[in-house]
């Protein structure tokens, strides 16, 4: 039977460059996925792009290009990622120039259509939060709708090396070079539902193979500094192995391949998609051999009639600041420091919503209760944050902390400050007829 290897290149925008080119050379694969898009990165991309209209797209787009275009290109490899962000146009120009900068042929296609900011403006949509999308006004920044694998398989079969898109939905990444390598048909719900599993076990890249996994003690992995990230070895009846690049760090086993399929999942038998809605409650998990893990079983039902859409605004701002004491005493210089803001920012009239007290690594993750522990710690470190309306007060936080310096307990140090504004993500369904795509070409 024809198999299909896939490599997952990134699993997030900052994810590490070395695991790719790994991939690229060792791993004997026919297309090499970037997934590198996160809920609010598309919202703060649109920012950048604001300001700049040729920017928008993954800071890390050139470099992640220009480490594996000439391997890629000698292998016939082809790559798919969603680094376009708000601006595929102008990241398929940086990567046609990358290209032919190292005098490399190769055909860039560019997809766009999921920027829907304009309907969200003009219609009366409301979000999973109960409010009127149009009701933001000034502080909507971006809406843009997960659209699905067609015009990712419409771009390979017109001959794309490189397939740059904005907002696609992760599985897709992976579900279109299936769709176009076996020929499936776009209602074969069935093999529609297995490939999308096998998407969505890759689209995290090293969550797969033992990174976000490892528990010393209890699970233990071995290598993470040099993780290698995975590849799928996807059979025309859609059943994937998960493997990985022989020599390389972490592991591929039943237990990483069931925590993968399980991340993000809502109900397994009804994950929406915008290609299927696909159906994993009756997946198996069989280890075959070393490193490779044997996922079959999924399948599918007809895709929904909406495509979600993520909607990017301007929330709040936050002010943040931080001081540590050391030595004996230290959490108590600690809880005066706290109780000193606190009165300073009632007695100076701050402005805020919100406000955290925390004393780093004694109560700040889980609260007091159940973060009591019977010994002092010898260092602590406060850290006190609030959300204001205005960046003005937002300033106003960061600056109480640190007159601690001077008006505080004993021996306070290594304060910082920060304030910045808080870009927020909520959802809203949307007719996907209201939705079009179209593959650009240079």
């Amino acid at each position: 039977m024809r198999h299909i290897r896939i490599g997952a290149g990134a699993g997030y925008s900052g994810d590490r460059i070395e695991p790719a080119i790994e991939l690229a050379e060792k791993g004997e694969i026919d297309y090499l996925v970037f997934e590198c898009l996160a809920e609010r990165t598309i919202a703060i991309a649109q920012q950048s792009r604001m300001k700049d209209p040729v920017l928008g797209f993954d800071p890390l787009l050139a470099e992640r290009m220009r480490a594996v275009l000439a391997i890629c290109s000698a292998k016939k490899i082809k790559i798919i990622t969603n680094m376009g962000a708000a601006n595929p146009l102008a990241a398929a120009a940086v990567v046609r120039q990358i290209a032919q900068s190292m005098k490399l042929k190769l055909k860039v296609a560019a997809v766009t259509g999921d920027d829907v900011l304009d309907a969200m403006k003009a219609g009366d949509y409301i979000s999973d939060q109960d409010i009127a999308v149009n009701s933001l006004g000034d502080r909507l920044l971006s809406a843009n709708a997960y659209i699905g694998a067609a015009p990712l398989v419409e771009a390979l079969a017109q001959g794309a090396d490189v397939i740059i898109t904005g907002r696609v939905a992760d599985p897709a990444l992976f579900l279109a070079p299936l769709i176009h390598e076996f020929g499936w048909a776009m209602d074969d719900w069935h093999r529609l539902g297995q490939g999308t599993l096998a998407g969505h076990l890759l689209e995290c890249a090293g969550q797969v193979s033992g990174g976000y996994f490892a528990d010393p003690g209890y699970k233990d992995v071995a290598g993470l500094a040099r993780l290698g990230f995975p590849i799928g070895e996807v059979a025309e009846d859609g059943s994937v192995v998960i493997t990985k690049v022989a020599g390389s760090g972490g592991q591929v086993t039943p237990a990483t391949c069931k925590e993968q399929l399980l991340y993000e999942i809502h109900d397994p038998a009804s994950y929406l998609t915008p290609d299927v809605v696909a159906d994993f409650s009756a997946a198996t998990v069989q280890e075959i051999g070393p490193d490779r893990v044997l996922v079959q079983g999924a399948t599918g039902r007809a895709r929904p009639d909406t495509l979600k859409v993520s909607i990017g605004y301007i929330d709040s701002y936050i002010g943040e600041g931080q001081i540590s004491y050391a030595g004996p005493g230290a959490l108590a210089r600690g809880r005066l420091a706290q109780a000193i803001v606190a009165e300073r920012l009632q007695l100076s009239a701050v402005a805020f919503d919100e406000i955290r007290y925390d004393l780093l690594g004694v109560d700040a993750i889980h609260g007091a209760a159940l973060s009591a522990q019977p010994g002092e710690p010898y260092e602590v470190r406060l850290r006190v944050s609030a959300r204001s309306g205005s960046i003005g007060e937002a300033i106003r936080i960061g600056n109480e902390v640190e007159t601690l310096y001077t008006c505080g307990p004993a021996a306070g140090g290594g304060v910082t400050k920060t304030a910045k504004e808080v870009v927020a993500v909520q959802s809203c369904l949307l007719p996907r007829e209201q939705v079009s795509t179209t593959v650009h070409f240079d």
